[in-house]
């Protein structure tokens, strides 16, 4: 073999149809979050979270509130941060899909575009573009709404109440469980070829042992 030819072949290139199906599918989460919010927080007593409309009485409904923390309230007042950590997943999505070409697996695709949907339904709040104010009475009163606007209620009881959280949280929490459960029941082909293969140092055995 000439110097300097590499024998290794070369890497696939990932099929157009990952690419239409990853946008489709964030396209198509992002559009149901940002419509789903528009709609809930057009309603009076919008920014108040004194109302809830029941779906199921005493367990689900819709209660809007105003997130300036990441999923679920945790670590609130850190918008700015979680902005830049969103930005950075957006962009480390689509390269780590395409141009490391993991969108080869079907799974993956669709696993990490609900992802991204959820990434930038939420960074969309967050950088105040869906126009919101805070209202009367808020120590920010008229001031410009960076934050994340949640709307899902639910609960076991009075007492045991899940953080409200909206569509683009919803995204995040099954892409994340999916990628968990993917990667547990995923073999490891290190793991298969171990016992097959014998350490160098192993003596040979004998022939006429």
């Amino acid at each position: 073999m000439s110097k300097g030819l590499d024998p290794r072949p070369p890497a696939r290139r990932v099929p157009a149809s990952r690419g239409v199906a990853f946008a489709a599918v964030a396209a198509a989460g992002l559009a149901a979050d940002l419509v789903s919010k528009a709609i809930v927080f057009d309603w009076p007593a919008k920014l108040t979270g004194e109302v809830v409309y029941w779906w199921w009485p005493g367990y689900a409904g819709i209660q809007t509130s105003l997130n300036q923390g990441a999923l679920f309230g945790i670590g609130h007042g850190a918008v700015g941060v979680f902005a830049a950590v969103s930005v950075v997943a957006a962009i480390a999505i689509p390269v780590w899909l395409f141009y490391g070409r993991a969108a080869h697996d079907w799974w993956l695709t669709v696993t990490l575009a609900l992802v991204m949907a959820g990434v930038l339904g939420n960074l969309y709040d967050r950088l105040g573009l869906h126009g919101e104010v805070w209202p009367d009475g808020h120590p920010l009163a008229g001031r410009q709404v960076y934050a994340v606007r949640d709307w899902i209620l639910w609960q076991l009881n009075d007492q045991w109440r899940w953080p409200n959280f909206n569509l683009a949280d919803a995204f995040l929490v099954v892409g994340a469980g999916t990628l968990l459960v993917r990667a547990w029941l995923e073999p490891h082909p290190e793991a298969e070829r171990a016992p097959a293969q014998r350490p160098a140092s192993e003596p040979a055995e004998s022939a006429t042992a």
